[in-house]
């Protein structure tokens, strides 16, 4: 059986009396408020049972029967002051939804969402001084690998002297490493490192994030193996590339106000020049 006709079944099986004539598909009353069949008849999922459709059906129509009876409550007994705010309130969310709606829409028909490189530079030129780190920034590689690893002194060796000559090397043994990250030209803020390499912490980090730092760092299984590029401390400058994703967006979001500043100017514009806004004097 559909939800849909299970519901209807139900509707006969909860209100088998009492139906106004009129109302022939109504299946609860508050007041002068009624309850209608059509609005739950997708409320059952298929394949639930009779009992459990009932009680979802039943506990629905009390919700909506506790929340009839709680506005006609609050409608009598709070004072005209206190309704007229929320009235006030009420209109005034209208208004905003409306209108962010609105533009919205108007904002995803019409603005330019690319960015090119030049202008992220730019724009970081003129605007680093207010992009300063919040924490230390570091570029690093490293690799974890079993401290058994018979090819381990070579791939220290190839590892402390990186080269991109050596990509096809580093693809046969990286089924061979329990993780690594060799892109040592990307940012990452140090609170990421501590996951992959367990042995730094906040506590003894100014020993091993320095840069240009080797190390070489053994536990009880693994040997990790870690060289530290370039580190950021708090409150510098950020790098460039660090704040590129940052850098569209901010600019993305100018062009948003700087077209809706537009939009709101030619919108009130257009209403005085056909006479649907004026100012009295």
């Amino acid at each position: 059986m559909k939800s849909g006709a299970v519901v209807m079944g139900l509707f006969l099986l909860l209100c088998s009396c009492g139906q106004p004539e009129a109302m022939p598909h109504a299946i609860a009353r508050v007041n002068d408020s009624y309850l209608y069949a059509e609005e739950i008849k997708e409320l059952v999922p298929a394949g639930t049972s009779k009992e459990d459709s009932i009680a979802i059906v039943r506990g629905y129509i009390d919700r909506w029967a506790s929340r009839k009876l709680l506005i006609s409550a609050a409608e009598v007994n709070l004072n005209a002051a206190k309704k007229a705010e929320f009235d006030e309130l009420i209109g005034q969310y209208k208004v905003d939804l409306y209108t962010k709606a609105y533009l919205d829409e108007i904002v995803k028909r019409s603005v330019d969402t690319a960015v090119t490189q030049t202008e992220l530079k730019a724009y970081y030129d003129e605007n680093k001084e207010n992009f300063k780190t919040n924490g230390t920034l570091v570029r690093l590689r490293y690799i974890n690998l079993s401290k058994d690893n018979p090819k381990y002194e070579t791939i220290k060796s190839k590892f402390f002297d990186f080269r991109k000559s050596d990509k096809k090397f580093w693809d046969t043994y990286a089924l061979q490493l329990k993780s690594f990250a060799m892109n040592d030209s990307v940012w990452v803020e140090v609170s990421q490192i501590y996951s992959k390499l367990p042995f730094i912490n906040p506590d003894n980090r100014d020993e091993y994030i320095v840069s240009g730092k080797s190390i070489q760092k053994q536990d009880s299984l693994d040997m990790y193996l870690v060289k530290i590029r370039s580190v950021i401390d708090k409150n510098q400058v950020a790098p460039f590339e660090f704040l590129k994703p940052t850098l569209k967006e901010v600019i993305v979001n100018k062009r948003k106000l700087e077209l809706i500043r537009k939009f709101e100017k030619e919108i009130t514009d257009d209403a005085i020049k056909d006479q649907k806004y004026e100012i009295y004097k």
